[in-house]
């Protein structure tokens, strides 16, 4: 067979992300039986280790879904929202929008509140719709992946929960690169995946799942088989995934778990990811037009986007920016599709974002953005 012409691109995209060679070579470790003893050696310490990275002790079972992040967030839409319930989505960008959609083609009763692109949750405006609506559900985005923009988790759990309702967060692009402390969050479910700053390969959606959540999921019909958390729980409280698991994955999680938590360390994990976070601050600061689309004190650790000055269009940052660095080996965000359209409809400045989660080093990230200035000073 033929090889095929595959670029041996470094990623700076907000996934998936970049993979270590040590990650990928665990993929060659020996296959395994998922109802077999070699299935608990991999998933015991792969669910520990999640324990260890959310900061969730006791409080939460960690949950692996066959699929993505999406998998996980539709589980808890279809376990946690009974048929007479409302629920409120709390948007401040294209993923946190992904929540809604997701409740919408479940026939779940959804309302969906917007936020203007690139701000986090205004809490008196949040409190204003829970007493008008009064919702037994809400669902909102912890890290908006399209804008860069981090909601403060435990401050609109817990606004949430002085209004009776229960709390479903997705942290599919911070999670692994950023201090949860999930114990004291006040999230009922939290969702995340591996392909963004777990730094693996796609395949498992992750859950973290309250004993108030699987209370009230047991009185919840119309679960579906994979989606029904009560059924899930069943099976990882035994080290299992309730259908065949990606074997090779759970290999190169196994291995990159034990990395983060015992060698790298955790704390030192999250550190490194606001010190990269900040160079892109400084990065941003020192060229002429350029700024951080979201507000400081809300930028995200693992992604942040960058307006770019006045002029400049969605073709000049895909054809010129993005096929320039690919020329020289590197792949790069040029903005949300759907975000920058609408923001270009609307006579606004657009946004490219840069990946720096997972696995990505400082020197890594220094050496691309060199790189991208010089291909920026072209337009």
């Amino acid at each position: 067979m033929n090889t095929p012409n595959f670029a041996p691109l470094k990623l700076f995209i907000t996934g998936p992300t970049y993979i270590r060679d040590d990650v990928k070579q665990a993929a060659l470790l020996p296959e395994f039986g998922h109802r077999d003893t070699e299935n608990d050696l991999r998933f015991g310490p792969i669910r520990e280790n999640l324990r260890i990275l959310a900061g969730a002790g006791d409080a939460y079972e960690p949950v692996l879904f066959l699929g993505s992040g999406s998998t996980a967030m539709e589980a808890s839409i279809r376990s946690l929202v009974a048929e007479n319930e409302t629920l409120l989505n709390v948007s401040v960008g294209a993923f946190g929008d992904h929540y809604y959609n997701i409740a919408v083609a479940n026939g779940k009763k959804a309302e969906n509140l917007k936020f203007d692109y690139g701000q986090a949750i205004d809490m008196a405006v949040l409190e204003a719709k829970l007493r008008e609506i009064k919702p037994a559900v809400v669902s909102f985005t912890h890290n908006e992946t399209s804008t860069g923009v981090t909601n403060d988790m435990k401050a609109v759990c817990a606004l949430i929960r002085k209004h009776g309702a229960m709390p479903l967060v997705d942290g599919v692009s911070i999670f692994g690169g950023a201090d949860l402390d999930l114990i004291n969050s006040g999230a009922a479910m939290y969702s995340t995946a591996t392909q963004k700053s777990l730094a693996l390969p796609a395949g498992f959606g992750i859950g973290f799942i309250s004993r108030e959540a699987e209370e009230k999921a047991r009185t919840v019909t119309c679960k579906g088989h994979t989606t029904d958390i009560t059924k899930q729980l069943e099976r990882a409280r035994k080290n299992q995934t309730l259908t065949t698991p990606n074997c090779t994955l759970a290999n190169q999680m196994f291995v990159q778990l034990e990395r983060i938590v015992k060698e790298e360390g955790v704390a030192a994990r999250f550190a490194r990811h606001i010190e990269m976070r900040g160079m892109v601050e400084a990065w941003a600061a020192r060229l002429d037009g350029f700024e951080m689309f979201a507000p400081k004190g809300y930028r995200s650790p693992t992604v942040s986007a960058v307006l770019c000055p006045a002029g400049v269009t969605a073709a000049q940052l895909k054809k010129g920016v993005k096929e320039g660095l690919r020329e020289q080996g590197y792949l790069m965000d040029p903005g949300y599709g759907k975000l920058n359209a609408a923001l270009e409809a609307e006579g606004r400045r657009l946004v490219i974002r840069i990946g720096h989660m997972g696995d990505i080093m400082p020197d890594m990230l220094t050496e691309y953005l060199g790189k991208l200035e010089a291909e920026l000073k072209k337009l």
